[in-house]
């Protein structure tokens, strides 16, 4: 009996690795390429073994390198205040909805569920944020609109707590004294480290790839995040290396590795990201099945 469960083991196991090696393989794929020569990429196709290194699209890249650097921090400061502050609302709204005694809390759980279902469309929501709040050309415009609050984040988070915090712990704080908030910020939240790391990671991967509020709020340059910054490069490279482009101009960009600079724009926009994965990766696997299965 244990030498079939030890051979099971071993075929999942091998399983799973070969899966994981080509969740892999196009990252790798990725990064290759953006050090492959162009002329080799235009003769040979994309390979694994490259027949010619390169750093031309990197130096490409490198003269915009201040602007690059500048929308790095950008990007850093929204994804960390935003997913802070985003975490912050989402518990304090999720946690009063898990609570079977307050008042009213199925009709408040509908209407938070309900926004799920309708949109009020870009041109209403742009007008609020910018005539209403005053947001555009500001920090709070790639913070707020369509980031900072998520319904099913919230949904999530409340399914966590009412199925995994038991609620003779939270009577048992009230009896000793504890208040609400107290009981809230010193058991609850400690309780819900797995949750809290999922919504968490989700959060800071939809701020830091977001690029649709700097293009639609953001028109003055200092403010562009990196995401918004590479597309406007990707733009700009595309126009003036397009055969609709005439001039001198055109045939002064026509040598420009097209291919490998997409690569490396790409690079540049998700190495933070796979380097910060691993460490949620526990509490992220963890919150994620125990918030999803129950309900």
């Amino acid at each position: 009996m244990k030498t079939k469960n030890s051979i099971w083991q071993w075929f999942v196991h091998i399983v799973l690795l070969i899966l994981s090696a080509f969740c892999l393989l196009p990252f790798i794929l990725l990064f290759i390429t953006s050090f492959t020569d162009e002329q080799s990429i235009l003769r040979h196709g994309y390979s694994f073994f490259p027949r010619a290194f390169s750093m031309a699209a990197y130096q490409y890249l490198w003269h915009d390198i201040d602007r690059i650097l500048h929308a790095y921090g950008i990007t850093i400061a929204i994804t960390v205040i935003g997913t802070a502050t985003g975490l912050i609302i989402t518990a304090l709204l999720a946690y009063p909805l898990s609570r079977k005694d307050m008042p009213f809390s199925r009709f408040w759980s509908f209407v938070v569920f309900f926004t799920m279902l309708l949109n009020s469309g870009l041109v209403p929501q742009y007008l609020v944020y910018t005539q209403l709040f005053d947001m555009k050309n500001t920090l709070l415009a790639l913070i707020v609109p369509g980031l900072l609050m998520n319904a099913f984040y919230v949904m999530m988070m409340r399914t966590f707590f009412a199925s995994s915090i038991p609620f003779p712990v939270i009577e048992s704080a009230n009896i000793d004294g504890a208040g609400e908030f107290r009981t809230f910020v010193q058991i609850v939240l400690p309780l819900s480290m797995p949750i809290l790391a999922t919504v968490g990671l989700f959060q800071t991967i939809h701020y830091w790839n977001d690029w649709f509020n700097g293009m639609i709020y953001i028109t003055d340059s200092k403010l562009f995040s990196l995401q918004n910054l590479l597309n406007r490069i990707l733009l700009d490279f595309d126009f003036l290396t397009s055969s609709n482009f005439s001039g001198n101009s055109g045939d002064i960009f026509a040598d420009v590795p097209k291919e490998t600079v997409r690569m490396a724009m790409a690079v540049i926009g998700i190495v933070p990201i796979l380097i910060a994965y691993p460490f949620f990766q526990r509490y992220f696997v963890k919150g994620l099945t125990i918030g999803a299965i129950k309900g």
